[in-house]
């Protein structure tokens, strides 16, 4: 009887340790920004998601100076083993040529003389652009296997415009390994979202409108709901950084060519697409290529679905969307 009473205590207790999958949320601060993270798991990772994020930004993180990127920078090392680094320089170049130049990691010196960047604007001329563009342009450094080789030491590197989409990639491939299937990750507004949400549905997620606001603490307004099914969705838009001076809005996007922030009429760009660091990469390409060139641009990319919202003439808003995206839309 004993060893009975025994077995079906020892059976109870094995029951109540079984752990069952839920939904966990974790937030936080990382890269200057928000992060919001949502997966259905046995237990809380949101311990070993801020260590990872905290990783990724002592590879990529311009604001540490102990980070890859900021040693790359310093001329501190010409070769490195850090595999985050490696991959976000190989897909910028990838993407910079895919683009024709218009996303172009090394415009970090001219970002920081309109005042996007570290410090103060400065008094800029055509003569201060033209001597920050010799030393600007993503086919003057090279890796080549674990190195880095600049062709002039000035050069600068700024991964801002792909790397919280790398990032976003880094977790999701994380809950992948763990076999987690349902989740969203969200980061700086750069999302990835696989299976289903808390209500057994696919993921809904937000398109703002381009409505002016540097302080990004006017309530949002949605231009559209799109249903995100193991997917990536990133936006890039000239509508939260920018100055007015002399009347001129000056955004903070930056033409690679000109040297000169972007003066277009494309006001947000959208991209969906498999992977979120080529999503993040190409929506700034959008911004700066403007819409018709964007369109035509995208329009080669296997899998990936563009949604544009533009002003016309008399400042009414328009939208340029692909079939694909237009599919996302929920009615």
């Amino acid at each position: 009887m004993r060893k009975f009473v025994f077995s079906i205590a020892a059976m109870l207790l094995a029951a109540c340790s079984v752990q069952t999958n839920r939904y966990f949320t974790s937030d936080g601060f990382i890269q200057g920004t928000t992060y919001h993270i949502v997966y259905k798991h046995k237990t809380d990772l949101s311990a070993q998601i801020a260590r990872e994020l905290h990783r990724f930004d002592m590879a990529l993180s311009a604001y540490i100076p102990e980070s890859t990127i900021s040693r790359v920078n310093n001329n501190q090392i010409a070769e490195t083993d850090d595999t985050l680094f490696l991959n976000c320089m190989r897909r910028a170049f990838e993407i910079s040529e895919i683009t024709g130049g218009a996303m172009d990691i090394t415009v970090s010196p001219l970002v920081n003389a309109w005042g996007f960047g570290f410090g103060k604007k400065e008094h800029v001329n055509q003569q201060l652009i033209d001597s920050l563009k010799q030393f600007c342009g993503y086919r003057k450094i090279h890796i080549n296997g674990n190195q880095i080789v600049k062709d002039d030491p000035r050069v600068q590197l700024n991964a801002n415009c792909l790397a919280q989409g790398q990032s976003v990639d880094f977790i999701a491939e994380m809950f992948e390994r763990l076999g987690i299937r349902d989740y969203m990750v969200e980061i700086g507004g750069e999302v990835r979202a696989s299976g289903l949400n808390p209500r057994g549905i696919g993921w809904r997620i937000g398109v703002d409108k381009p409505i002016d606001d540097t302080t990004a603490m006017t309530k949002r307004e949605l231009q559209e709901i799109v249903e995100l099914n193991n997917r990536s969705l990133s936006t890039s838009g000239n509508y939260h950084k920018f100055f007015v001076e002399n009347g001129v809005k000056y955004s903070h996007t930056i033409n690679p060519a000109t040297g000169y922030p972007v003066q277009s009429n494309l006001l947000s760009a959208s991209i969906a697409g498999p992977d979120c660091i080529t999503t993040d990469a190409l929506a700034t390409a959008c911004m700066v290529l403007g819409t018709g060139a964007a369109a035509a641009m995208c329009d080669t990319l296997p899998e990936i679905d563009y949604y544009f919202i533009y002003s016309d003439s008399t400042g009414e808003f328009k939208t340029v969307i692909s079939k694909g995206f237009e599919a996302m839309i929920l009615k």
